[in-house]
């Protein structure tokens, strides 16, 4: 029998946040903490006081991807193509399935796949809380509940923090910022200014890939060859290989999710794939009949005009009746499937993905 957890609710009120959560140490709680301010909300999880989870829901995946990056170092296998398939697994799944633990499910999966060892996720939840209370502690006014009950329960924990402790670090680093702030750049130490300049560096974040223009590719163009001499060529060995004329694939990839996008041309960034971006389905049909790409992937679900309703639109245009046309989609059921079938689609590729099984989908298709 299933019992109801208890919840602690107070309303909109002058929020201290330091007594607030020494209430939750002193008396050992065990449950989840969320407050809201405003537009924002914390969630933070407790097991006997200690913290095991902080997280908001300002942009989660935002900085799990930063800090993941920064790991990357000691963690080889957290590659890009590794943080964007945990985006388009877990962030998509926020958006479908609002819970505020979804970041903490990415953190399990990627130990689960090896990518992190269980000590390196206590240290990444570490250095994520801190961030975390360091933008609740100065909030004045909000309102908050206290849910007794394992909200983790399903998942493995990583770590159990000293609460009190890390509320102490971030008060200290919340002075500590203040304090710079009031002195100018140029007078402080050149330590600090060499310290400032890194973490300006460490937490700068690459453009994001122009998605409002579909027709740009991830392809490289290289410099000409030089021009020739009148020295004569050395021979070749009979068994060698060209890579002059080396066929170089286009990918048109059409979805409204920027995040598959990105995904996508992230599996794909490799010399033999030129990628065209699409994210407006009413205006695909004259980009791909620009583009003339070898290879069409389609999303299924899509405002206006859907992925079934694209494919058979291009299946009628003459130059694209032998095109291959890859439906990609999170349904999996068998009328789906038959559908992409009757208006002619060449395969149904099933998210989510690895890059794994969008290569050989693609070559599968090409070859």
């Amino acid at each position: 029998m299933n019992t109801i957890p208890k919840v602690t609710y107070r309303p909109v009120q002058k929020l201290h946040p330091l007594s607030l959560l020494a209430q939750f140490i002193s008396r050992a709680s065990d449950g989840c903490l969320q407050i809201t301010s405003g537009g924002s909300s914390w969630f933070i999880y407790l097991e006997q006081g200690k913290l095991v989870y902080a997280s908001d829901l300002l942009d989660p995946f935002g900085r799990l991807d930063r800090h993941l990056r920064r790991m990357s170092l000691q963690a080889p296998s957290l590659v890009s193509a590794v943080r964007v398939q945990v985006r388009l697994m877990f962030e998509t799944l926020t958006t479908e399935q609002p819970t505020p633990n979804n970041d903490y499910r990415a953190i399990c999966w990627l130990v689960e796949q090896q990518h992190l060892t269980p000590e390196q996720a206590a240290a990444l939840i570490e250095t994520m809380a801190r961030e975390v209370i360091e933008a609740f502690l100065p909030v004045q006014s909000g309102s908050y509940e206290f849910v007794e009950e394992d909200l983790l329960a399903e998942f493995p924990k990583f770590c159990q923090l000293d609460l009190r402790a890390l509320v102490e670090e971030c008060q200290s680093q919340i002075r500590r910022r203040q304090a710079s702030v009031a002195i100018p750049i140029s007078e402080r130490p050149l330590s600090d200014r060499l310290n400032l300049t890194a973490n300006m560096a460490a937490n700068m974040t690459p453009l994001p890939k122009p998605f409002q223009q579909p027709a740009e590719t991830n392809s490289i163009e290289l410099p000409a060859a030089p021009a020739p001499t009148n020295q004569a060529p050395s021979p070749q060995p009979s068994h060698s290989v060209s890579t002059s004329h080396a066929k170089t694939y286009t990918i048109a990839c059409i979805d409204d999710s920027p995040t598959v996008l990105q995904a996508i041309n992230s599996f794909l960034d490799d010399k033999s794939f030129s990628v065209v971006l699409i994210s407006d389905p009413v205006k695909a049909l004259m980009q791909i009949i620009r583009s003339k790409p070898d290879l069409i992937l389609l999303d299924v679900t899509m405002p206006n005009l859907d992925g079934y309703e694209l494919c058979s639109l291009l299946r009628k245009h003459p130059s694209f009746r032998g095109t291959p046309i890859i439906m990609v989609t999170g349904n999996t059921g068998f009328i789906d499937r038959a559908k992409a079938r009757l208006v002619g689609a060449s395969g149904y590729l099933t998210k989510p993905f690895t890059q794994s099984d969008l290569i050989k989908m693609v070559f599968k298709h090409l070859s």
